[in-house]
């Protein structure tokens, strides 16, 4: 497996620290506010690299972590008048909702920073008694930029070019603009901790390096996050883990492209931000993890409810492909005719790219492009009547619908009931449509009883009724079924 590493600016061959074992930190949510389609993104990408990992065989530990004290927590406890603690469990419990309703699975271990106080006042102390951090006379420490050479290597920047847009504060204390805080002398009426350094509470760069050493030895195979937190926050993180430890800090760094609303950045000023909240009112969960891997990780993602909709029909083609498949090894009978021993051929060539794809940085649109490749395979199969009816068609699809069971537990799509997850999806687009299914229903009872009376014209006319509010009707030998059209 080759993963792209932000650190060598190339794709790399992934190859583990320590053997079988491959541990995984995550930067997670700082929980003050609901989860917007940036976090959907960033979460089901590393969910996808989580379950692939093991996939492939490896013990994965997956660190992921919840900063629940932060600015943005305090400022929003003041704005509700709550405490901060239950600003981020009420946010905590938002983030698990959203997450299990987009089926991304729990890391191994998810810790919070307020639990790990005295790993990161220790850290803190490491790094003041080596040179490379200062405490100010008002409580708060910093990081000496300077004193860690390889700053600046993550993100591709040198210190001269971020010396000449960097600025001191009046009301700070550093020794060089260019410093960061580790440790935040307290403020009146703000959370804080004691220290050697009086009360306060940590920056937000020390929590991951703190946390992370402690659940896994350094190096970390896999850090990951969005592509925003690579400078600072993950530039920071090296720099003080490194100078603390004297070891590498991670191997690989992993980040995932932006999410844009129609081509702009997502920004609630320009009225474009869309949480995961308001997106499932409209949309199927799965719909929204699908679209999500249709692009490569990497890239940028332009997010429209026109393109959601369009992916949408993709998810509802490989369902209808899977049950059409199920359709067929419905049959007790089975002919002994011949079968094309090269449509297997080809269906193992599918298996094969698909996982090539996925080997190739995790290539989610190339991995669903041949997918889409066996559904086409799959209805060939069940369009040829001596084919389909033969003992290797059925065969075939037990295979085919193999490749699909490994693959959706990759991805995490495809992996309910066909049938009636196509229901489901009908019924969303439905709502979307103003279609009710109640009046739908009934129209096609009227319609059967004016067929078995024999009476077409009623029969005609409400089939045309049920055409101009936009449903598709087909007739199966199991009775009329209805979608949507378009």
């Amino acid at each position: 497996m080759r993963l792209y590493n932000t650190l060598a600016r190339k794709k790399q061959e992934f190859i583990p620290a320590n053997g079988n074992a491959v541990n995984m930190y995550v930067c997670g949510i700082t929980a003050y506010d609901l989860c917007h389609i940036g976090h959907a993104r960033s979460s089901v990408v590393f969910d996808v690299l989580f379950r692939y990992l093991r996939h492939k065989g490896y013990d994965v530990t997956f660190i992921r972590n919840f900063t629940d004290i932060d600015d943005k927590i305090i400022k929003r406890a003041n704005e509700t008048g709550a405490e901060a603690g239950e600003v981020a469990e009420r946010f905590i419990g938002e983030f698990y909702v959203d997450m299990d309703r987009l089926g991304v699975q729990r890391a191994s271990v998810e810790p919070r920073c307020t639990e790990h106080i005295p790993e990161m006042i220790a850290m803190t102390e490491q790094l003041i008694s080596q040179g490379n951090a200062y405490a100010t006379p008002s409580g708060d420490v910093y990081f000496r930029v300077r004193s860690f050479a390889a700053y600046g290597r993550l993100s591709g920047r040198n210190i001269d070019e971020l010396e000449s847009g960097a600025r001191i504060d009046p009301s700070e204390e550093k020794q060089d603009p260019l410093d960061f805080a580790l440790w935040k002398a307290a403020k009146p009426g703000e959370p804080s901790w004691d220290s050697p350094w009086g009360p306060g509470r940590p920056g937000w760069h020390l929590e991951c390096s703190a946390m992370s050493e402690k659940y896994a030895p350094l190096p970390l195979d896999i850090h990951g996050g969005g592509q925003d937190l690579s400078f600072p926050h993950h530039e920071n993180e090296i720099a003080q883990s490194e100078a603390a430890t004297g070891k590498p800090f991670a191997n690989y760094w992993v980040h995932n492209g932006f999410v844009q609303i129609n081509s702009e950045k997502m920004s609630k000023s320009l009225g474009n931000f869309f949480t995961i909240r308001d997106i499932l009112e409209k949309f199927l969960p799965e719909s929204l993890r699908y679209f999500l891997l249709t692009m490569h990780y990497r890239s940028p993602l332009d997010f429209s409810f026109d393109a959601l909709e369009e992916a949408e029909k993709g998810l509802r083609r490989v369902y209808a492909a899977l049950a059409q498949a199920d359709a067929e090894l419905a049959k007790t009978s089975w002919k002994k005719s011949p079968f094309p021993a090269e449509l297997d051929e080809e269906l193992a060539a599918i298996e094969g790219h698909w996982d090539e794809a996925m080997e190739d940085d995790m290539n989610t649109a190339g991995a669903l492009g041949h997918i889409f490749s066996a559904v086409r395979l799959i209805g060939r199969v069940a369009e040829d009547k001596n084919w389909r009816k033969s003992e290797g068609g059925r065969e075939f699809f037990l295979r085919a619908k193999a490749a699909m069971v490994r693959w959706s537990a990759v991805l995490g799509v495809f992996g309910h009931d066909p049938a009636e997850f196509l229901a489901q999806l009908r019924d969303s687009r439905a709502a979307r449509a103003g279609i009710d299914p109640a009046r739908v229903q009934t129209l096609l009872d009227a319609r059967q009883q004016a067929r078995k009376d024999k009476d077409f014209a009623r029969s005609d006319a409400i089939r045309d009724e049920l055409a101009a509010m936009r449903v598709e009707v087909k007739d199966t030998p199991q009775g009329a079924t209805w979608d949507v059209a378009g």
